[in-house]
């Protein structure tokens, strides 16, 4: 093999098995995916800085929703914060409600591959972490084609990720009811 097939290998292994960002812990295969514990590693990967204390000229609320089928998977509370070490990533999450936070001093484009990166958990086209199947993305109740990593983190944005066996229906869930305090 020379050394120019050898590249090329490589670089197909990477351009089909990298739908995750560098840095992602691809260990995680199955659900239950925990709040990682480096937060600034994590915030590092996703091209995060820490803003706590800082003035916010940003601060919107965009709730997702991953299910493995009919099964809901939850969103853990404080990735990408934590008030003991006085620490907020621009995105980050407070509770396991779904309810994913952008605060930043200014104003500017966050993505749910940032989000997933600073998670640690791998996003992709056909993928989220180890579910793997068929993938089917709905925003604010749309049908949406394409890489969800993508997807803009926009104020009251419901971002709903659904994997399936393959031939199954994927079911959109009802919206989510914002609570009052973000309306």
């Amino acid at each position: 093999m020379t050394l120019r097939s050898v590249a090329v290998a490589v670089a197909a292994v990477l351009l089909l098995s990298g739908c995750s960002s560098p840095g992602a812990d691809t260990t995680r295969d199955a659900p239950p995916w925990p709040r990682p514990t480096d937060l600034s590693a994590r915030a590092d990967a996703a091209s995060l800085g820490n803003v706590w204390g800082e003035r916010l000229a940003e601060h919107v609320h965009t709730h997702l929703t991953i299910l493995d089928g009919d099964d809901p998977v939850t969103v853990p509370a404080n990735v990408g914060h934590s008030a003991e070490r006085e620490f907020a990533a621009e995105i980050h999450t407070h509770d396991t409600s779904g309810i994913v936070h952008v605060e930043s001093p200014t104003e500017q484009t966050f993505t749910l591959g940032q989000f997933f990166d600073e998670w640690g958990v791998s996003l992709g086209p056909e993928h989220v972490g180890g579910l793997r199947g068929e993938l089917t993305v709905w925003v604010d109740g749309h049908r949406r084609i394409g890489n969800p990593r993508s997807i803009e983190l926009t104020d009251l944005r419901q971002v709903v990720l659904v994997v399936t066996g393959v031939g199954e229906v994927p079911r959109l869930p009802a919206p989510f009811d914002w609570p009052p305090q973000y309306d």
